[in-house]
């Protein structure tokens, strides 16, 4: 956490996932004692790194997520999180329910798929943070996969339909540089 906090970053998440099929998250004692460490780490520093601790019961199949993600994040504010995230529920009471309990600590939200819910609806919901974790990289990969294999299979050019005129992105980068650089 130290060297992380050295290079400059704003914040660090832990993950309360062990990567293990059959134990597939940490019991609650321990992954208490990873928040606080990081906790005391962070604080050590006097850097103000952000701190968010995510709960993977959506994510690792737990059979009841909702109950045991809002355990968890409850005792992970206690223990020292400032942004509270549990990374899978699609239904806006389930996420009402996180924002619920973890208040008054902000919310980070995962939306890697369109279940109908809308940025406006989060934020109204009172999620403070929108992640879409690896979704735009995979909706750019569908494009590519569906027009290779347009390419491959029929010898046709449909998978370049409607797509953005290379001037266009030019001019979205050229003038998202220069938002950012006011």
């Amino acid at each position: 956490m130290r060297l992380c906090v050295a290079t400059g970053v704003a914040g660090l998440s832990i993950e309360d996932a062990t990567g293990d099929r059959a134990n597939p998250l940490y019991d609650l004692p321990l992954a208490l004692d990873r928040i606080k460490a990081a906790r005391a780490a962070i604080d050590d520093t006097g850097a103000g790194v952000l701190l968010t601790a995510r709960a993977e019961c959506f994510l690792v199949g737990h059979p009841d997520p909702l109950r045991e993600s809002l355990r968890r994040l409850e005792a992970y504010a206690a223990a020292g999180a400032d942004v509270l995230y549990a990374p899978g529920p699609r239904e806006r009471g389930d996420i009402q329910a996180i924002v619920t309990a973890a208040s008054p600590k902000p919310v980070n939200s995962l939306m890697s798929a369109n279940t109908g819910v809308t940025v406006r609806e989060l934020a109204d919901l009172g999620v403070r943070r929108i992640s879409v974790g690896s979704s735009l990289a995979r909706a750019a990969w569908t494009g590519f996969i569906a027009a290779a294999k347009a390419i491959a299979g029929e010898g046709s050019f449909r998978g370049f339909d409607g797509i953005t005129p290379f001037a266009d992105l030019n001019g979205f980068f050229r003038e998202d540089l220069k938002q950012r650089s006011r």
